[in-house]
């Protein structure tokens, strides 16, 4: 969860009070961080709800070829996340003084208001993205708590039980999505991720138990038609990338900010990788696309899936505020737009109610909009500013970045689509 997955810069606003921006670091600003504060901060600004979805996409794909696919998924971050770093100094040291802080500063400090509007069009998808899968991760877990299986496929007016969970909180993120200022909001991202941590924990203790108990038959390799729908999950899962920049500038020692970055993802790689893995040989075939819903419904169980679903809900305005800033900067010059919140809250969650599968869902985010942001954009900002001075072999290599991302997204995307309507039929 957290702030933040992406960054932008804010536009002027009409309130004294400021406002959360999404690429304000969740333990604090600082000019000088120190190394430890700043690998927390990478870690919360990236672990969020996708590792949710790790195990059914490891049934999907097969957990060896899921655990390839995590890491080399990891590494690619890695490097564009660096490279976004490098193109940054570059543009300072031309410079002299830097007012790049945010990627859609570097968006226009590269490729003018083409390349800035880009990166805000990238943001709010991701972002409203992300609160879609909150959505459907609490209307889904709602549902399997306190609806049997069979009412489960039941309507009432035409609506299933999570469906109407949806509609449930429909009202109330229309208040608190009102809310102007929501700096006051932010530690309940910290407890967040403290929470999903625990949940984490409950499930891999589950996990151990039913792999000693059942040993249910698991695959290694699901074959080639599931690859790109495993990339578009896992590239969801390591989205972080808009909360780079902020971090390096706030970071005490620079030179030591790329191993900071390679130790927080390396960690979260070992996480993810044991966390997917061990939920699909734990259940196998039985795997569900929200992991949560697959220990059961103890008093433990049951506390850890309310716990998530309460600050997933109020995530949701947290992960939104990005998009309300470039949104009223563009449509309101920047001054508080009630409509424009609330217009925004009814597409999230009208696009809620026709993804039924949380992981689908989230190959198709990660496919599209994360592809672009977290790799296509930072290889071609990257390819522009070093044009003139690299090698040749660097030249290639950030063409093929982008050359790979493009055809990742295109067809990540079309697979999660037919996925999607394929669960839907």
């Amino acid at each position: 969860m957290g702030l933040g997955k992406n960054n932008i810069e804010a536009g002027s606003s009409s309130h004294s009070i400021p406002i959360a921006r999404e690429d304000t670091p969740l333990l604090g600003r600082s000019k000088q961080s120190s190394q430890f504060k700043t690998l927390a901060n990478i870690f919360i600004a990236i672990v969020g709800s996708g590792v949710l979805g790790l195990p059914y996409t490891f049934m999907k794909s097969g957990w060896l070829f899921g655990v390839c696919t995590l890491f080399s998924i990891a590494l690619l971050t890695y490097y564009c996340m660096m490279l976004l770093v490098l193109t940054r100094r570059k543009l300072e040291s031309l410079t002299g003084f830097s007012k790049i802080n945010s990627f859609g500063d570097l968006g226009y400090a590269v490729c003018g208001p083409i390349g800035r509007f880009s990166v805000d069009t990238m943001i709010i998808l991701s972002q409203a993205g992300f609160c879609v899968s909150y959505m459907i991760f609490i209307a889904n877990t709602f549902a399997h708590l306190f609806n049997s299986s069979a009412s489960q496929a039941q309507t009432f007016l035409g609506l299933t039980p999570n469906k109407w969970y949806i509609w449930g909180c429909f009202p109330l993120q229309l208040g608190i999505n009102a809310i102007p200022t929501l700096t006051h909001l932010a530690p309940l991202s910290i407890f967040a991720d403290i929470v999903q941590l625990g949940a984490m924990g409950v499930v891999l203790g589950k996990d151990a138990v039913m792999i000693a108990q059942n040993k249910p038959n698991v695959q290694a390799f699901g074959g080639w038609n599931v690859f790109f729908y495993c990339v578009g999950v896992c590239t969801y899962a390591f989205e972080g990338i808009g909360m780079v920049l902020p971090l390096e500038s706030e970071t005490r020692n620079k030179k030591s900010y790329g191993m900071i970055l390679g130790l927080a993802m390396g960690m979260i790689s070992m996480l993810y990788a044991l966390f997917g893995a061990m939920g699909y040989l734990a259940f196998g075939v039985e795997t569900r696309d929200i992991i949560t819903t697959n220990i059961g419904t103890g008093i433990l169980s049951t506390l850890v899936q309310l716990g998530l679903c309460i600050n997933l809900f109020f995530s949701f305005p947290l992960m939104m505020n990005p998009v309300y800033e470039v949104l009223e900067r563009r449509l309101t010059q920047g001054s508080y737009s009630l409509w424009v919140r609330w217009m925004v809250v009814l597409l999230v969650s009208l696009v809620a109610l026709l993804v039924p599968n949380f992981a689908d869902f989230l190959s198709l985010v990660g496919s599209s909009v994360c592809i672009a942001l977290g790799f296509v954009f930072p290889a071609l900002f990257h390819f522009l500013v070093f044009k003139d001075e690299s090698s040749l072999g660097k030249l290639v290599l950030d063409g093929a970045i982008v050359l790979i991302g493009i055809v990742l997204g295109v067809s990540g995307t079309w697979t999660s689509l037919m996925e999607i309507f394929g669960t839907k039929a």
